[in-house]
């Protein structure tokens, strides 16, 4: 008799604590429970401790946390007839627990889906080089139309960012040759800027010698100095005709 009374209380017991158990739901901060009693939604619980009637109420957890999203390479022909991969990243949050649950059936999947062919749309209507150049611009147009797309199931877009632009080899190559030709092209024209500077100076410096003869005669002297000193030179040059005169004129009476 009395190992029945035992077993019994101990089947109570085992009842008891497994009502507890599935009665007593413990949330952390950044989570929410989205109540359902017998299906129909009831409210929105959490974070903490929460109490349910099991059988009867039902909770599904909901994370709050900012979600990061990979979206894969999408091949994409833009608008001036280029083919180009492009994958972005996006970042969103559920800000609407009971919409999230209730309006779609699996918020993470949906948002995917939703992002690549937002992707392959916005990028097909945009050039290539508004790709390569204006990124900002894009993430903003893709992060406009996801967040309003997505408000009814109670996600906030927060972020989009283009990760990477993959190009065919024959345009990179293209791309390559027209940044050479940039850069020879500048190369000229600042070769041809430094020519014309240096043409003005030599002009200036030419009009200021030819003020005054006793510098030219001085500039003449100072340059057969560095040729000489570059090699062993023997260097000729006439003598002024006014400081041989006198010596000619003596010769000649003689």
């Amino acid at each position: 008799m009395a190992f029945g009374i035992g077993s019994g209380t101990f089947i109570l017991i085992a009842l008891v604590l497994m009502f507890l158990w599935s009665a007593i739901k413990i949330l952390p901060e950044y989570e929410r429970g989205v109540i359902f009693f017998l299906g129909r939604f009831q409210s929105v619980k959490g974070p903490g401790l929460i109490l349910l009637i099991p059988g009867v109420q039902k909770m599904v957890k909901v994370s709050l946390r900012t979600v990061t999203m990979d979206v894969p390479s999408q091949d994409v022909i833009t608008r001036d007839n280029i083919s180009v991969k492009v994958n972005a990243v996006i970042y969103f949050r559920v800000v609407g627990p009971d919409k999230a649950i209730i309006a779609v059936e699996n918020y993470l999947y949906a948002t995917s889906q939703l992002a690549q062919t937002t992707l392959r749309s916005v990028c097909g209507q945009a050039e290539l080089d508004e790709l390569l150049a204006e990124r900002d611009k894009i993430n903003k147009i893709i992060q406009d139309i996801l967040d309003k797309q997505t408000d009814p199931w109670g996600i906030k877009v927060g972020l989009v960012e283009l990760k990477a632009i993959d190009l065919p080899e024959e345009m990179k190559r293209a791309m390559a040759k027209q940044a050479e030709a940039e850069r020879e092209k500048r190369a000229k024209i600042i070769h041809a800027e430094g020519e014309m500077l240096a043409s003005a100076k030599i002009l200036e410096a030419a009009e200021l010698l030819s003020k005054n003869p006793v510098s030219l005669q001085l500039r003449y002297l100072q340059t057969l100095t560095e040729i000489a000193a570059e090699k062993n030179s023997t260097i000729l040059f006439p003598l002024p005709l006014d400081i041989i005169k006198p010596f000619l004129k003596g010769f000649m009476k003689e």
